[in-house]
């Protein structure tokens, strides 16, 4: 994270995430006296939320605006695991509803752009139940706190670049060591840890494990319905498919509508010239590598590797690559709206 964002006395920290294009305030035992998770408007000093609320139906796309008011529906997040992150789950939508009166849950989708091996262990992620996991099982396990007996209950894979995984809430998940990420995902921060100690033993508060709802009520978040390896593949990790390619340039759907209707993610690799034609909702932008110039009209800026952007709706411009190597950026979408 600290070499991305080009710091000096780089270190890896207990903070593994960049939340980009965030309109979510993060949920952290402790910290409630910091506004922590919103991006800021550069230059400009104002958080987006506030900047979107300024006219959201111009800035968002009326059919979102009509659909889903004036926040984006989606949260984008840039993760560095330094060791294994705590085994988890989230609530889907109608858990949120229940406990939290939320409208939107936290399913996410996972793309692994990177990563390193960490004491000689090939990044991974643990992803849904194996078959016959039943609650009575899980909740003895938290209880005893049996790590090991928990990661047990788990299918486990080794990742590399270029994987993508979708994670619908109630799924049980966690983050291997050595894993750099793009996650993107339902825009809420409710996030159930089983785990009362991280790896390195860093102590978890109650409140973190359960958000307030109670050991009861958090248990009932999970989807106790196990899978086998191939199986659990089958339905959660996503191929994918080229849009368009060729002139130098290509872009390729990451997740799409057909899987879930609450986000979209592209890839765009660009070595020459890419029009980038308007859409009728926002969208973002982060840059994975490479420098660029963007034009809209008569206005330009130039883009590099590890800045992020949020395109308002009917926003087009053209990217011309301005480096010796493809100009690569992740492209995100909120939920369907038409």
């Amino acid at each position: 994270m600290d070499e991305r964002q080009g710091k000096e006395n780089q270190v890896d920290g207990h903070f593994p995430e960049e939340w980009i294009m965030s309109v979510v305030e993060a949920r952290n035992k402790g910290r409630e006296h910091l506004l922590e998770g919103l991006s800021v408007v550069a230059g400009n000093d104002i958080t987006l939320r506030e900047w979107i609320k300024g006219d959201p139906e111009k800035v968002l796309g009326k059919a979102h605006h009509e659909k889903h008011g004036s926040g984006t529906g989606v949260l984008v997040k840039i993760i560095d695991s330094a060791e294994r992150l705590t085994v988890q789950v989230h609530p889907d939508r109608k858990k949120a509803e229940e406990l939290f009166f939320s409208s939107y849950g936290k399913t996410e989708c996972w793309h692994i752009l990177g990563g390193r091996a960490i004491n000689g262990v090939t990044p991974y992620v643990y992803l849904g139940f194996k078959p016959g996991v039943t609650r009575e099982q899980w909740e003895k396990l938290f209880w005893d706190q049996d790590i090991e007996g928990m990661l047990n209950c788990l299918h486990r894979y080794e990742v590399k670049p270029g994987d993508t995984f979708l994670i619908e809430g109630g799924t049980p998940h966690a983050i291997g060591s050595g894993c750099f990420l793009v996650e993107i995902q339902e825009p809420t921060d409710y996030t159930f840890r089983i785990e009362k100690t991280t790896p390195s033993g860093f102590r978890i508060d109650d409140f973190m494990c359960h958000q307030g709802i109670g050991f009861d009520r958090m248990f009932d978040c999970f989807n106790y319905e196990g899978r086998t390896r191939e199986d659990t593949l089958k339905k959660w990790k996503i191929p994918p498919c080229v849009l368009q390619e060729g002139g130098g340039k290509r872009e390729v759907e990451l997740i799409g509508y057909k899987y879930t209707p609450y986000f979209g993610m592209t890839l765009l690799e660009v070595e020459g010239e890419m029009d980038v034609p308007e859409e009728s909702v926002f969208s973002g932008m982060y840059i994975l590598s490479g420098k660029a110039c963007f034009t809209s009209g008569r206005e330009m800026m130039e883009a590099n590797a590890g800045e992020q952007y949020f395109l308002p709706a009917d926003t087009s411009f053209m990217i011309k690559n301005r480096g010796n190597e493809p100009f690569r950026a992740l492209r995100f979408r909120g939920p369907e709206s038409e």
